[in-house]
């Protein structure tokens, strides 16, 4: 854990949170392709204290982390961008995310308006603060769900289930699976099972008081030990680039948005919030060596943890921006800052971008490369207007006309494909972080040390877990 001694407030902060607690989940164990659930009043209960908790870390101006310049009085949309998963399970994310809000912005007799007949009326339900969140779908970005609908992915899974390390933990397990099956319904009882094993195991001992009694103490600890492992496994990689870690790989690439944004000189942003579920959080604390210096951290985050990276100036100048790594683990009472990236304390934005940029899946053209898949609307699109750019190219003409016209048509096709793709979202180009940056002679030595860290874990020979 960092210790890190600089005293100087966030200037914006990228919030990670996890959903509540919701009902019954299930996930196919290779494709991860889920089942719709839904939400509890413990969930909501979960986000609206999570969102207590961060209004009076980052909200409040006697707080040592308060964003400088974030207002704490009515919500502000200029400075602020919530998103939110709404795939996975269902809307889940999605409402936790509303609740998370709520505790962030609550209520407030101050959202009121005065009419020109001098009448003063107050927002519904005593002043209630409506928050836009971004939903985002992952057949139409896969930003947030990497993973879902990833050939490659897929493919990872099925060799980690065959790999020796996996037959190993199979047979170390056996003897303790083989005692579930009376408290699973109608689960398998296997180690390539485990998460659904596990997630049924404790949304049952949450919600159903008979089944609680029924568990032997130690099961549910047991089975949850197996399920860390298990999704750690498949969801990180050894290699940066690697395919276990798709569920990091595309979300970086929304950080880098993030912090771009909030050290923007002309009209900074000062606090994003993406709603994710657990698997992001297992890729990022893979890529970014917490979970290596911190093994506690290598399994599933319970529900209603968030990572907050705050951005932090130093001595005032954006070139030296670095970002702190804090989390909270679901109940845990407060943040705890964590050293990552194999540094001690803060490290720097553009060395945080500069050791990740190269392993990061960018758009969904990127997606559908890495993940070889043609199929979804969105890499199906992409597909179409890269066959018709070359029909269009290969038109049967004269040579002169086939010059112009194949030239011409090509040129046209390829605009309006790619203005629909732009429109539509199916396509995006990335404006890179601190444009025209350059780095300064004494930020060489930091950048070596995090460029030897990608290197030690990203070696040109490398080969990914269960490949």
């Amino acid at each position: 854990m960092s210790s890190s001694s600089d005293s100087s407030l966030p200037v914006g902060v990228v919030l990670l949170v996890r959903h509540g607690d919701r009902m019954g989940f299930y996930q196919d164990p290779e494709t991860y392709t889920a089942s719709a659930t839904q939400i509890t009043p413990l969930g909501n209960q979960q986000e609206y204290q999570l969102g207590t908790y961060l209004r009076s870390v980052y909200l409040n101006e006697s707080s040592p982390s308060y964003i400088q310049g974030l207002g704490t009085g009515l919500f502000n949309q200029s400075q602020v961008f919530v998103q939110a998963d709404i795939g996975d399970e269902g809307y889940v994310i999605y409402d936790s995310c509303v609740s998370l809000t709520q505790g962030l912005w609550p209520t407030t007799t101050s959202n009121n308006i005065t009419l020109a007949n001098g009448t003063t009326i107050m927002a519904p339900l005593n002043g209630y603060q409506y928050v836009p969140i971004d939903g985002i779908d992952p057949t139409e970005n896969m930003s947030l769900e990497g993973f879902d609908n990833c050939n490659t992915f897929s493919a990872h899974t099925t060799a980690f289930y065959d790999s020796p390390e996996f037959q190993e933990m199979e047979s170390q397990s056996a003897a303790f699976l083989q005692l579930l099956p009376p408290y699973l319904g109608d689960r398998a009882a296997t180690l390539q099972n485990m998460w659904n094993v596990f997630d049924y195991m404790n949304v049952n001992y949450i919600h159903n008081a008979t089944f609680a009694a029924s568990l032997p103490p130690t099961f549910l600890p047991q089975a949850r030990a197996l399920a860390n492992w298990h999704e750690y496994n498949v969801f990180s990689d050894a290699s940066l680039s690697g395919i276990g870690n798709i569920a990091g790989r595309t979300i970086i690439p929304t950080i880098f948005e993030a912090f771009d944004a909030i050290l923007d000189p002309v009209n900074p942003a000062k606090l994003y919030v993406t709603a994710i579920s657990y698997k992001p959080f297992l890729s990022l604390f893979n890529m970014t060596g917490v979970a290596a210096a911190n093994p506690e951290l290598a399994g599933i985050v319970d529900y209603a943890s968030a990572v907050a990276l705050e951005v932090r100036l130093p001595n005032g100048d954006a070139t030296e921006a670095t970002i702190r790594f804090n989390f909270k683990n679901g109940s845990d009472p407060q943040f705890t800052t964590y050293n990552w990236m194999g540094a001690t304390g803060d490290i720097k934005v553009t060395s945080f971008y500069d050791a990740l940029s190269s392993s990061v899946v960018n758009g969904t053209a990127d997606w559908c490369n890495v993940c070889q898949n043609t199929q979804v609307s969105s890499c199906a699109a992409l597909n179409l207007a890269a066959q018709q750019a070359r029909a269009a190219a290969l038109s049967p003409l004269s040579p002169v006309g086939a010059g112009f016209l194949g030239a011409g048509m090509t040129i046209v096709l390829f605009a309006v494909a790619l203005s629909s793709l732009l429109f539509f979202g199916l396509l995006k180009f990335k404006r890179p972080l601190f444009k025209g940056r350059k780095h300064r002679e004494e930020d060489q030595v930091e950048l070596s040390k995090t460029q030897a860290y990608a290197d030690s874990v990203n070696p040109p020979s490398s080969v990914s877990r269960g490949q």
